[in-house]
């Protein structure tokens, strides 16, 4: 065979080789650690969803392709949940759509409206395939760093202002933000708000952790504030919720002409899927309080026990108000390097976690953070932390 004389992958993916998670889930694997990097949890949802989708699968529903959009019950369903948790109003037939995932979602908004040579402004640490997508897109990514301050990460809104110039096309949020755990306050989201509406942005926000929310930490849809329900794309999805991460169910509420355009990208991806699955989240979306109530109750008491064992490890804690995640700063343990740390972890201690260097732009930013996830049984992470205790 002649060699080739042109690189096989394009370009605008050539910086991006296997992701950290395929890595550090195959040293858990070879070590046969405990695996505290990938975010997905390690027992499945609750019982009656499952049963739905077994019910699904059994009666023929969606078995074969579900319409484009996704099914008409679920579309309705995520129309209730935005009404009834937040008091906007949805039209299932226009104004929702249905993703493999919201990794589909931030692929479909962004391909749908970001041109070559546009900006996007994404919060750094950033969930990996924001940058991606971007470059997919052809757009320039501009990251806006949050920093930690008193205990939790925070937003510079002078940056943020500082950021935008006339090519800036859109500003992709995420709140509660994966992988610092912080929610962005209501003071926050208003001065994003009002900057999208004074320079005419779209935004595009990530919500998949909009349940997992802790102690006094209250979510708040930007689409709630004025002028940005028909200039925001949000992406929910039942993953998180309901701990079944494999299903990839997502989704998109925005306006007819914002989910029109998501829609003429996505209809290229996957065009359907998920098809039994899609009933049963529908399903999932109609449960009580009470589980949401139960969900957070879990989770925050694993947080807690996560976290307080690191901090007697000897680690720096910044105890998460969202997410499955807690991150940590490792400089008290006597380094900074977050890649060299995680990657010598297994065999250390039998634990894996993730170098938040991985999630910047600016690595150096990044460099002395380490990214734990919480979402597993506690005595699986009491396992973890007796092994953590033992580094000194």
């Amino acid at each position: 065979m002649t060699a080739m004389t042109r690189p096989l992958l394009n370009r605008r993916l050539a910086e991006f080789g296997t992701t950290i998670f395929a890595e550090m889930s195959a040293l858990a694997a070879r070590t046969g650690s405990i695996n505290l990097g990938q975010g997905f949890p390690d027992t499945d949802g609750p019982e009656e969803v499952r049963e739905a989708a077994v019910r699904a699968l059994r009666d023929g529903h969606g078995n074969q392709y579900p319409p484009g959009p996704g099914v008409p019950e679920l579309r309705t369903a995520i129309a209730d949940h935005q009404r009834a948790r937040y008091g906007l109003e949805y039209d299932p037939d226009r104004e929702v759509l249905v993703t493999a995932g919201a990794t589909e979602a931030i692929a479909a908004a962004l391909l749908a409206l970001v041109e070559p040579g546009d900006e996007v402004i994404a919060l750094e640490p950033y969930y990996d395939s924001y940058a991606a997508c971007v470059a997919m897109a052809g757009g320039t990514r501009v990251p806006v760093t949050l920093r930690p301050h008193e205990g939790r990460y925070v937003l510079d809104l002078d940056e943020l202002r500082a950021a935008v110039t006339p090519r800036t096309r859109l500003i992709l949020l995420n709140t509660p933000h994966n992988p610092t755990g912080t929610v962005l306050t209501r003071a926050e989201l208003t001065a994003v708000a009002e900057l999208a509406v004074e320079r005419d942005l779209l935004v595009v926000t990530d919500e998949v952790y909009e349940h997992l929310v802790f102690d006094d930490a209250e979510h708040l849809p930007i689409a709630t504030f004025p002028g940005m329900r028909d200039r925001t794309v949000t992406i929910g999805s039942a993953g998180k919720t309901y701990s079944f991460t494999g299903w990839k169910v997502g989704w998109t509420t925005a306006s007819p002409e914002l989910t029109a355009a998501v829609r003429s990208a996505k209809q290229f991806l996957t065009y359907v899927s998920s098809g039994p699955f899609q009933y049963a989240v529908a399903e999932a979306l109609r449960l009580p309080d009470s589980y949401y109530d139960g969900l957070r109750a879990d989770l925050q008491a694993k947080r807690d026990l996560l976290s307080d064992g690191l901090a007697r490890a000897g680690f720096t804690v910044y105890r998460p108000r969202g997410t499955y995640f807690v991150t940590t700063d490792i400089r008290p343990l006597g380094t900074d390097d977050g890649f060299a740390f995680c990657r010598s972890l297994p065999e250390r201690a039998g634990v894996v976690a993730i170098p938040n260097a991985v999630f910047y732009d600016h690595r150096e930013a990044g460099a002395p953070f380490v990214r734990f996830a919480f979402c597993k049984r506690a005595d699986v992470l009491q396992e973890a932390v007796d092994r953590l205790e033992r580094l000194g």
